[in-house]
């Protein structure tokens, strides 16, 4: 364990670094914390605005091993979603 609360946590650091962070679950079955309650948490903790959001997903899309015109794919609609709001 590394941080104490999440308002500890340095992915916002992360993200301004340039740094591929991303947000996941981890057998969410056995450990809890499903992928859109760890976005939802992380978010309202730390205060993250829809950019930094973005970059989370995209990040996501980048750091998986999808090939890579799925990955374009993915983001491109990232992108369009959070360029609608």
């Amino acid at each position: 364990k590394v941080i104490s609360k999440m308002e500890e946590h340095p992915v916002a650091k992360m993200l301004d670094k340039g740094i591929l962070a991303t947000i996941h679950s981890d057998d969410p079955a056995y450990f809890g914390g499903y992928m859109n309650e760890n976005y939802y948490e992380t978010a309202k903790a730390l205060n993250l605005n829809h950019k930094q959001l973005m970059q989370l997903a995209i990040n996501g899309f980048e750091a998986s091993w999808l090939p890579s015109k799925t990955k374009e794919k993915h983001i491109s609609q990232v992108k369009n979603y959070f360029n609608s709001l």
